[in-house]
């Protein structure tokens, strides 16, 4: 029986940029047989350990590529500070069925579109868990992205974790602040806690272990439970206990909540200013 449309293989993709977050969609596509074929635009070369895949070829400009090539998908993941110079050189795929997809922080619809004219886009923001599989993407498109398309956005993106869509382009900037910058909020969680277990007493090596642990396993629980957080929360406080005491501390009116409102805020606006 044919595959459904949703689920069909593209016949070719085109990464621009094979760094941390590229390499990560890569090494998904290839483990997912995503399309038949991978194009890599990378000065830096191949990372030894996709030298075994058939399935892809590597370039170091697009200007090696010749005019046979009609790829399903360009994906741009390359740093914002370069992707402006960058994009004119794929215009030339602008047309048909291609489908242009940026991670490149701030860079707005509006700003690709300058440089690609009337194309397809969609402007994706992952986050690092994309290296184990686990990232959150949300997209947005413009009105140029079919059905179809955004399909085929969401299959490869799926390769590297879960997908969002919103409408309005400047949640965008919200949706940067908490999922984009959320890891290294966890991060600074596992480091503080550790810090805070080796103050009471505990060996540096054991306090670690504990933290990356705790964070670990309450993340994951978080994210299989069918209940919320708060939920969560209260099943693990008994009255007058030892977690009472510390969410009385990180509850308060200075607490947790108001100064993660406050980073997420900062965030936010950064990500307007850069994308501005």
């Amino acid at each position: 029986m044919a595959e459904a449309e949703g689920s069909r293989r593209a016949d070719g993709i085109l990464l621009v940029g094979c760094g941390q977050m590229g390499s990560a969609m890569l090494r998904g596509w290839l483990a997912c047989a995503a399309a038949q074929h991978f194009i890599v635009i990378e000065p830096a070369g191949m990372p030894a350990d996709l030298a075994a895949a058939a399935s892809c070829t590597w370039h170091a400009q697009p200007e090696e590529l010749g005019d046979s090539v009609r790829p399903a998908a360009v994906v741009f993941a390359v740093k914002p500070q370069v992707i402006d110079a960058l994009l004119p050189s794929y215009r030339r795929w602008v047309g048909g069925e291609t489908l242009f997809l940026s991670i490149a922080a701030g860079k707005t619809l509006a700003g690709l579109g300058r440089h690609l004219g009337a194309a397809a886009i969609v402007r994706g923001m992952p986050n690092t868990p994309a290296a184990i599989g686990r990232a959150i993407t949300v997209c947005c498109a413009n009105p140029q992205v079919a059905g179809a398309q955004r399909r085929l956005c969401d299959r490869l993106l799926s390769a590297i974790g879960e997908t969002a869509w919103v409408e309005d382009e400047a949640l965008m900037d919200p949706v940067t602040a908490v999922s984009g910058s959320g890891p290294a909020y966890v991060f600074l969680l596992i480091e503080a806690l550790a810090e805070a277990g080796e103050k009471e007493g505990l060996p540096p090596e054991l306090a670690q272990q504990l933290a990356r642990a705790t964070v670990a396993g309450a993340g994951e629980l978080a994210r299989i439970a069918n209940t919320s957080p708060a939920t969560l929360r209260e099943n693990v406080t008994s009255p007058g206990g030892t977690t009472r005491a510390a969410l009385d501390v990180l509850m308060a009116p200075d607490g947790l909540k108001p100064l993660l409102q406050r980073a997420v805020a900062a965030a936010s606006s950064r990500s307007r200013e850069l994308a501005g």
